[in-house]
């Protein structure tokens, strides 16, 4: 019988998991997901990071966090070592996918420092000391799509550099990392590098557009407002897709993709459902179009696998309904603009926050061993 999974990719849809820890590639967890959920990739953030290394159940970094102390190593040189050990050896576990899906699946995310968001050069040169230390075909370096990220994405895919970009929230500023890609890879091609080596993705975050219209939409409270709850990220990814298609399909895109470049893919991120009163597979359900990514935390991976009903292509038959929402959420008084900034800005928070806690902890560890 065929799994909700195995339904989900054969529509199109690359399943990755949004978690990563050191427990659960040696436990052979991470392979067994491979093999039975049809996960064919992984993304992680410092927030994943975070709970893995300080997890006080997870005695997996012990030795490794012995053997730093003792080399008088610092918390971010610490941290660095230990997650760019784990992401290497993942991506050996994902090698066979790589290599099965034409290089396409198989692929590991790692972030730059959150520190680094509005450093422009900064991201870059950790984008390159991460490509160079984890020296893996099949890594994606992510970058997130603020305004001082978005020259850093154009000069690591100049570099040929497979980049993830996160953090998008907007159709604008999707709109500015496509062109950011495109942008790299002419430049790429300029300078002699093999454009089919170089892969990216652009994760559009969805439940999180929910989360904070839904607020807006209940302060204002009335009937009209309250219809349209549970509908703006759905709406706002689609279309994201529909942005996706018009522009590589355009002659700027189709002049690289004849010359060897591949589509930077959407992702969809934040598919974690927040609300208890909606179904736990929606925005699973609802966003397989050809050719995306969908990145899932455990509980939603193991909710599709369980009980999602997988009818195909929910994508692109969505639009005009999708700009309708839109057109409900001005009339109604929503700045989409502003929840859309307020989330960058939130988004971006958040990691500095969670970073600057696993560097506290890890250096309190290492004192400790000291």
């Amino acid at each position: 019988m065929t799994t909700p999974t195995a339904a989900l990719a054969a529509a199109g849809v690359s399943i990755w998991l949004d978690d990563l820890s050191r427990t659960r590639i040696d436990s052979g967890n991470l392979a067994a997901l491979i093999e039975t959920r049809n996960v064919v990739g992984v993304t992680t953030n410092p927030t994943i990071f975070a709970g893995a290394i300080t997890d006080a159940n997870d005695t997996s970094y012990d030795a490794q966090v012995s053997e730093l102390a003792a080399s008088g190593a610092t918390a971010e040189e610490a941290v660095f070592a230990a997650t760019t050990q784990d992401v290497a050896a993942a991506l050996d576990v994902f090698r066979p996918v790589w290599e099965s899906s034409g290089h396409v699946d198989g692929r590991v995310s790692i972030e730059v420092s959150p520190d680094l968001a509005h450093d422009t050069e900064g991201t870059v040169a950790q984008a390159k000391q991460l490509w160079d230390k984890i020296n893996r075909p099949n890594l994606l370096v992510k970058i997130p799509a603020t305004k001082a990220g978005l020259p850093a994405i154009t000069k690591a895919i100049a570099a040929g550099i497979s980049v993830n970009v996160t953090l998008i929230f907007s159709l604008e500023r999707y709109a500015d990392v496509i062109d950011a890609y495109l942008t790299g890879l002419e430049k790429a091609k300029a300078a002699g590098i093999d454009l089919s080596t170089i892969h990216s993705v652009a994760s559009f975050f969805v439940s999180r557009v929910d989360t904070e219209t839904d607020k807006r939409l209940t302060e204002i409270g009335t009937d009209e407002a309250l219809a349209l709850k549970s509908k703006a990220g759905l709406a706002n990814a689609r279309l994201a897709y529909e942005l996706f298609e018009k522009t590589f399909a355009d002659a700027r895109a189709t002049a690289l993709l004849d010359a060897g470049a591949n589509l930077q893919r959407p992702l969809w991120a934040s598919t974690g459902v927040k609300d208890p009163a909606l179904p736990d597979t929606l925005y699973v359900t609802e966003l397989v179009a050809q050719g995306v990514v969908n990145t899932m935390p455990e509980k939603t991976l193991e909710a599709t696998f369980d009980h999602a009903v997988v009818t195909g292509d929910t994508v692109t038959s969505g639009y005009e309904q999708a700009r309708a929402v839109f057109a409900g959420l001005a009339e109604v008084g929503v700045d989409f603009d502003d929840v859309t900034q307020v989330l960058e800005d939130e988004g971006v928070k958040k990691f500095i926050d969670s970073w600057h806690d696993l560097l506290t902890q890890v250096a309190e560890e290492l004192d400790s061993q000291r």
